[in-house]
């Protein structure tokens, strides 16, 4: 069924593209289906100019939707690269308190720069606390990231010390830290918790849910509800090892009624991107079939630009790198192939036969 299903999906996105259809003949509505290979189409046979982080980030989330591994194993390498750099130069060249605050001032001068209130926002109030940008941003992603391939750094013991020089309960419930990295931070609790290290991700959820109290939703500004609404799509996200497990929505129950009750508004405010995530927030938790799933599907499906056969930003621009991350989400809430724990060591041995330098199996096997 699904064979035939991309058979005639190739079909219309053909008639679509090339106008084939006479003009006075009036064109079926895309599937859902359909709509997502129209993005796929366009993503696919540019994959490869885009950056390498946005091409990491697009052939994760296929993989682990498709489980195609001889289409998209040269992105999980090219991840595997960046992951390995980066511990190798934490491990080497970035772990005391000095070199530490060196390199997050470092990174946090681009954004005294920018005047968008988010950037503001994260500049303000990380250069007090600018060690959460190497910490929190940069170590603790790579970091979690090998975890959920079944791998860790050669120097792991070295890394899982300088994590434990601070108490990241300080950064999970402070209140200006969450208006300005909330979904970041909702990431992060997990992590840590995946690492076996500090569990405050209670902690963080309470801070978070006293920051946005329903009741103010509409003294909100624009960023600011798009925040609350893309952060607690994140704790789902992380809830589910990043598309990996399904979740119990009774774990997060909160969420989910505020979704159902508010899901107009959302539609009415957040981009597709933060949209698509909500949708697919239902779909983790096997509600494939809830209202709100169809109705991000609709909007979803509507931002698609069927010229150009991407989403582009809200001010039109179509910059393929710039948007992966608002269409590869479209894909998977409109073309849903469920949850899939992989790629990891042991399900994919192949894939990870030769370990770039820095990696190894965390069973000790390369």
């Amino acid at each position: 069924m699904k064979v035939a299903t991309r058979i005639l999906s190739g079909l219309w996105i053909g008639l679509w593209a090339f106008h084939t259809v006479a003009a006075t003949e009036e064109v079926p509505e895309l599937t859902f289906e359909q709509s997502a290979e129209i993005i796929r189409h366009t993503y696919e046979n540019q994959l490869f100019t885009l950056e390498p982080s946005k091409q990491s980030h697009y052939g994760l989330r296929m993989y682990r939707q498709t489980l195609d591994g001889k289409r998209y194993a040269a992105t999980i390498h090219t991840e595997l690269n960046t992951i390995a750099s980066t511990l190798n130069h934490f491990a080497d060249k970035v772990n005391t308190p000095e070199q530490i605050v060196l390199y997050a001032q470092r990174r946090l001068a681009p954004m005294r720069e920018t005047q968008d209130e988010r950037s503001q926002r994260r500049y303000n109030v990380s250069k007090n606390m600018p060690e959460y940008v190497y910490l929190g941003i940069d170590l603790l992603s790579a970091m979690a990231r090998a975890n959920e391939y079944g791998l860790q750094h050669r120097e792991d013991d070295k890394l899982r010390q300088v994590i434990r020089r601070y108490d990241f309960k300080k950064y999970a419930t402070s209140k200006p830290m969450i208006e300005a990295w909330a979904p970041q931070l909702a990431a992060q609790v997990f992590w840590l918790r995946e690492l076996g290290e500090q569990d405050v991700v209670d902690a963080f959820i309470d801070t978070f849910r006293e920051t946005y109290p329903d009741e103010k939703d509409a003294s909100l500004t624009a960023q600011q509800y798009r925040n609350k609404i893309y952060t607690m799509t994140h704790i789902i996200e992380a809830m589910s090892h990043r598309y990996q497990t399904s979740v119990n929505e009774g774990d997060q129950q909160w969420i989910y009624d505020y979704f159902r009750q508010h899901i107009d508004t959302i539609l009415l405010r957040a981009t597709p991107k933060v949209i698509a995530q909500v949708g697919i927030s239902f779909l983790l938790a096997g509600l494939d079939n809830d209202a709100v799933v169809e109705k991000t599907r609709e909007a979803v499906r509507k931002a698609i630009s069927a010229d150009i056969g991407m989403i582009p930003s809200a001010t039109g621009e179509m910059n393929l790198s710039q948007g992966e991350q608002r269409n590869v989400l479209a894909i998977m809430l409109l073309d849903w192939q469920g949850v899939h724990a992989s790629p990891t060591v042991s399900n994919d041995p192949n894939l990870f036969a030769n370990l770039p330098y820095g990696l190894v199996s965390k069973n000790g096997a390369n």
